[in-house]
């Protein structure tokens, strides 16, 4: 765990169910927050080692000084989203945390659950000139095709897709190692270019913990 100072703004600890999205964020995050946030990561062994600990885990935080903010993210795959997040929201109301999403206009909220639509991979549609850039015989010209034009929305799986534009363009040679596809693509990545609504919304979510007085 992070030993936060007392100078400290704001610190956010981020629940994550992948390595992959760890390497994603190392990479954005200071790219959207001032010098004046620091962040961690709690990364859990996949979507379903996230759901059956989320509770125990944000049980664990009710510690948490009044700077600390905890952001769940989690990949919606093929799952119902309201039911998702309604899940989400009963861990953190479970451990008695005011969300952003059940919070007043007078409250403070500690909690922030967001989803990736429908996989993280998505993302990194929503930035085609980051991935071409990562991986330049991937089209520059993809976000003009039906199938991409839409980042949240591609049929088939946002995951499976990329694998197969990958595999194709020769970069590797069956499964996708997501690590290192994220640790190539992240650092080209601009926050206020990507067409996915879902990063999108995961941005504001972070804005909203922080102020606009501690962003980049």
């Amino acid at each position: 765990m992070l030993a936060v100072q007392s100078e400290v703004c704001v610190h956010i600890e981020f629940f994550l169910e992948e390595p992959s999205a760890e390497e994603t964020l190392k990479v954005i995050l200071p790219k959207i927050l001032s010098n004046e946030v620091t962040f961690d990561f709690l990364v859990f062994e996949g979507k379903n080692d996230l759901l059956n600990n989320l509770s125990a885990r944000l049980n664990g935080y009710r510690w948490i000084p009044d700077n600390w903010r905890i952001i769940v993210l989690i990949d919606k795959d093929r799952e119902d989203c309201r039911e998702l997040k309604a899940k989400l929201e009963r861990a953190a109301q479970a451990a008695n945390f005011v969300t952003k999403s059940s919070a007043t206009p007078n409250d403070n909220f500690q909690v922030v659950n967001r989803l990736a639509i429908e996989e993280l991979e998505a993302w990194f549609f929503g930035d085609i000139d980051a991935l071409h850039a990562a991986y330049p015989r991937v089209s520059i010209n993809l976000q003009y095709q039906a199938r991409y034009r839409n980042p949240d929305a591609i049929t088939g799986g946002t995951s499976e897709a990329l694998e197969h534009l990958l595999v194709e363009g020769n970069y590797y040679r069956d499964r996708l190692p997501k690590v290192e596809v994220a640790q190539n693509i992240a650092p080209h990545m601009k926050p206020d270019r990507n067409r996915s609504k879902s990063f999108q919304v995961f941005v504001e979510g972070i804005k909203a913990c922080v102020g606009k007085e501690l962003l980049a």
